[in-house]
């Protein structure tokens, strides 16, 4: 058991030192020249590089140096015709990279059409107002999905098989297999009824994939998917449009005309129901994103006291408190990968069952 503890330890340990790059590199801009990141404004803009997506990976940083380790990712513009490149060519926003004779810059996370010296020009309000070319890039959370899609089909794939040849499955199958029955027992049956296993595939993905990528975002690779909104919003879609689709009479009848209320109410209460339709999924999108961002920024924050208590506490001491409150909010943020996922799947099971329930009017 003591190993196991240790063990356990040590992986949340490389998971936190993993993200300490405060040391030696720097936000969106402060890339450019590398060196430590030790004031205020560059750890804010820091934690907001960390939140978004990127056109590459980057581990770490070397000291002073500012010699970034990673790898780059392809890119992939539509300008004019098809433009296909490595980010290396970027060298992390410090230069211009060039094809087909058109010049781009990568500026803020986004790439931008400049001219062969990369200059950017702006508006009154400090926005850049350069060319954007249509970005179908691979970039980091793209990556992500993929590996997460793959890691699925994967373990799906081989507990399909397990079940084929025999009714108990061995190995990495007996891990899914209390889980996919618990979201069939404990999330679908009880909120969608008897028509819970018809929605089942749908309930599955979408379970395993936000919690797979949760814990992904909480690795060294700095995954920040489901913090992304266009993710959750992608994912919020997916159940709306089953809720809609799925609805039967009584759930549009209780939307436009609810039975056994007085007509005035009907006619008060429409647009309010209505309105419901589109909250509900709504309310799924905002609260994974909001959930998983936080977590993220709570975590990088504790990791910054090391830098922002050193003056006062020393270094040996504010280390040790950064890693101590890091490794707490880290052990909580495996439990909210979790409990994000499980929300996520519940509701949209309660959506679709109040889309398919049948109602005895008398």
């Amino acid at each position: 058991m003591s190993n196991k503890i240790t063990s356990f330890l040590s992986i949340l340990a490389l998971l936190i030192f993993s993200n300490v790059a405060f040391a030696s590199s720097t936000g969106e801009n402060e890339q450019i020249d590398g060196g430590a990141v030790d004031t205020q404004e560059e750890i804010n803009a820091y934690i907001r590089h960390h939140l978004q997506d990127a056109h590459d990976f980057t581990l770490f940083t070397l000291g002073e140096s500012g010699k970034h380790i990673g790898f780059p990712l392809p890119v992939i513009l539509w300008d004019d015709g098809l433009h296909v490149f490595m980010s290396s060519k970027f060298h992390h926003g410090a230069a211009v990279a060039e094809s087909n004779g058109n010049y781009y810059k990568l500026y803020h996370g986004k790439i931008y059409k400049t001219n062969a010296e990369g200059e950017i020009s702006y508006d009154e309000d400090r926005h850049p107002t350069n060319a954007r070319p249509l970005d179908l890039s691979i970039t980091k959370n793209v990556v992500g999905m993929l590996f997460a899609g793959a890691l699925l089909l994967f373990g799906f794939a081989s507990l399909a098989k397990n079940y084929k040849n025999k009714p108990i499955p061995k190995g990495f199958g007996r891990v899914l297999e209390p889980l996919v029955i618990y979201v069939r027992d404990e999330i679908a049956r009880p909120n969608i009824g008897p028509k819970a296993d018809r929605y089942m595939p749908y309930l599955l993905t979408a379970f395993f994939y936000i919690w797979l990528l949760n814990l992904l975002g909480l690795t060294p690779l700095g995954f920040n998917v489901t913090g992304n909104i266009a993710v959750t919003v992608c994912l919020a879609l997916f159940t709306f449009f089953i809720v809609q689709f799925s609805g039967n009479k009584d759930y549009w009848k209780h939307i436009f005309w609810m039975p056994g209320v007085p007509v005035p109410m009907k006619i008060l209460l429409m647009p309010i129901e209505l309105l419901g339709v589109f909250t509900k999924p709504f309310a799924l999108l905002i609260r994974l994103f909001a959930n998983i961002t936080a977590g993220h920024f709570v975590v990088m924050s504790l990791i910054a006291l090391t830098i922002t208590m050193k003056a006062v506490f020393g270094p040996i001491a504010a280390t040790g408190m950064s890693f101590a409150l890091a490794l707490f909010i880290t052990v909580i943020e495996i439990l909210v990968a979790f409990l994000q996922a499980y929300i996520f799947t519940m509701l949209s099971a309660l959506f679709i069952g109040m889309a398919v329930e049948e109602h005895d009017h008398h």
